[in-house]
């Protein structure tokens, strides 16, 4: 009840500031010592300074940061108020690239790949503009992990938040950074991402491990040498996943056609702090640095209990953060990185030669010669993940989602994945929030809305695959909301039994695996009025029509956003009138997410 009344407490900041500060202390209360958190006492995690927020943020003090929040805060229930706005300006165009050694078409920001990366303090504001400069498509930029408590417009979600941004417009997306860490930004217009539509975003916070150097993002890419729409016009009548021609650290790698190692540069003696992020498309990685093991701090935007490991394996949309200790003699040393194994995520041709150069000051420019372990395969993921931030779930049975599949050998056998025997399908000139507007809360069922009623209520969902669905395995990716795993099992069926489920302090993040042929169990609290995306992070999956949505207290949508949506209605109006002027007509093509 606590944690309900909690969460409640930060919408109303969110909301009426004036009447937060006033009934919320700025100190967080001093715990007695010892006490216990997770099973360990608070001498072994925090300190009373931390605590008390009363140390200043540094090397060996990263669990402070100020103000009375430090690593022990819970975003969910407050945030710092900075008063500071961070401006950024993005434009995408149609271009060509050779990330690997081969130049193809792509769709780049600021002329780069990957764009820019979005960097902000924890509880600034950001005010970023996105214009679409490209030549025949639409587009939108969706701020992966962002909780947009009151500001569910700007999630740049096409056909359910917004219309797509049509060419030649713009628009400015402003949202507060009410949670820390590491994340990145891409479009949501079908599998445009795959093409070159993103980049990273790190919002400076505490961390519950202390290091010396932050090296910022390092993204992990499957890529492809056609275009991803040619790539996903196939998929949608493949009875296999596409075979993927690389992976790309950090925009690059070799091939056959040339290319070069990304090169990431050590400071001898010093504790350096690297954001990994797999922001590809189909497979999953495997990451390992020879000789250095990874201490893990972080998982999506969740600041966790540290834990030590020698690999680690990263589904597509999901983050860590980790600390590499630069302990040993001065040379070179390969980022080792491989896939799932072609069986569970679907081949790359060059999985078994994708590595990185991690150099150490002072080493000379010769590519390594370092050994490390075998990385593992297979696409499950990490379960040493404890929330720093405890929180007990209260047990409950799950509503049911079913996964089926189909192939409809009279449209070509085209591929479709179902949610409760239903391919989502949006209209891009139409959004949910449109409806809303209108008072029509009668919805086509291809848009797969799921009403959430209740306020500040836990919410239970069981995510099944059906016998005769392809076992694959899904990440699971919900906007708005972090969600609990309270259970999960690999080709075998939910049994409906509860005191199976964990919810003394369960794994916490935005994207999870739903295994290969089994099930999943999610629980989220309905603490944030929207219309929300729960979806597979594989764009050939999604495109295919594996997405639900959840209307999220709909009488409370449209007055939690402020009255202004100005904004909301021209983009749709830009859109409608170029979309309406498409010589041949207007066809999506897929479920258009």
């Amino acid at each position: 009840m606590l944690h309900t009344v909690a969460r409640a407490a930060g919408l109303l900041a969110l909301l009426c500031p004036a009447v937060y500060s006033a009934a919320v202390p700025s100190q967080p209360q001093a715990l007695p010592v010892p006490w216990k958190r997770n099973g360990i006492f608070s001498s072994d995690l925090r300190s009373v300074e931390e605590r008390d927020g009363a140390c200043t943020h540094g090397p060996h003090t990263r669990s402070c940061w100020g103000n009375g929040f430090s690593a022990s805060t819970d975003p969910d229930i407050k945030w710092p108020n900075t008063g500071k706005t961070v401006t950024y300006n993005l434009e995408i165009t149609n271009s060509t690239l050779a990330p690997d050694g081969l130049s193809r078409q792509m769709l780049l920001i600021n002329g780069q790949y990957p764009g820019p990366v979005i960097t902000a303090d924890w509880g600034d504001t950001l005010s970023i503009t996105v214009k679409n400069s490209l030549t025949n498509n639409g587009t939108g930029i969706h701020w992966h992990g962002f909780r947009q408590l009151g500001t569910n417009q700007m999630d740049g979600t096409n056909g359910i938040t917004e219309c797509p941004i049509a060419p030649g417009a713009s628009k400015t997306y402003t949202f507060k950074a009410t949670q820390y860490g590491t994340s990145w930004y891409h479009s949501h217009y079908s599998v445009q991402y795959g093409d070159g539509i993103v980049g990273g975003i790190v919002i400076k916070g505490p961390s519950t491990a202390n290091y010396d150097i932050d090296l910022g993002i390092l993204p992990f890419t499957d890529w492809f040498h056609v275009p991803s729409f040619t790539v996903n016009a196939a998929a949608q009548h493949a009875k296999g996943p596409p075979i993927a021609d690389n992976i790309l650290i950090n925009g690059s790698m070799t091939s056959a056609f040339g290319g070069k190692y990304s090169v990431t540069n050590l400071t001898p003696g010093k504790k350096h702090l690297v954001r990994f992020v797999n922001s590809g498309v189909n497979n999953y990685i495997h990451v390992s640095l020879d000789g250095h093991p990874f201490t893990v701090i972080a998982a999506d935007f969740i600041p966790i209990v540290p834990y030590t490991t020698t690999s680690l394996v990263i589904a597509v949309g999901q983050r860590y953060e980790v600390i590499i200790d630069a302990n040993q003699p001065v040379g070179n040393y390969w980022l080792q990185v491989g896939t799932g194994g072609g069986t569970c995520d679907g081949p790359n041709a060059n999985a078994n030669n994708t590595k990185a150069i991690f150099h150490y000051a002072g080493a000379n420019s010769a590519n390594p010669n370092s050994t490390g372990i075998t990385l593992p395969q297979g696409c499950l993921d990490e379960t040493n993940i404890v929330p720093y931030v405890k929180t007990t779930v209260p047990q409950q049975l799950p509503k049911n989602l079913e996964l089926t599949f189909s192939a409809t050998a009279a449209s070509g056998n085209l591929v479709q994945w179902l949610v409760n025997s239903s391919a989502m399908q949006i209209d891009f000139a139409k959004p949910t929030l449109q409806y809303l507007l209108d008072g029509n809360d009668t919805f086509h069922v291809a848009e797969n809305v799921y009403p959430v009623g209740e306020a500040n209520k836990w919410q239970y969902w069981v995510i099944q695959q059906a016998a005769g669905t392809p076992p694959l395995p899904h990440p699971i990716h919900l906007h708005g909301h972090d969600f609990y795993v309270l259970d999960h099992g690999e080709n075998t069926a939910w049994t409906g039994d509860i005191s199976k489920l964990k919810t003394d302090n369960p794994i916490r993040r935005d994207t999870a695996t739903l295994p290969a042929g089994g099930y999943l169990v999610l629980a989220f609290e309905s603490d944030n009025p929207g219309a929300w995306l729960m979806h597979c992070h594989i764009p050939f999956h999604v495109s295919a029509g594996l997405s639900l949505q959840f209307l999220e207290r709909e009488s409370e949508i449209i007055p939690s956003l402020g009255g202004d949506l100005s904004s909301f209605k021209e983009g749709c109006k830009s859109w409608k009138q170029y979309q309406d002027n498409v010589p041949g007509g207007f066809i999506i093509g897929d479920s258009g997410l």
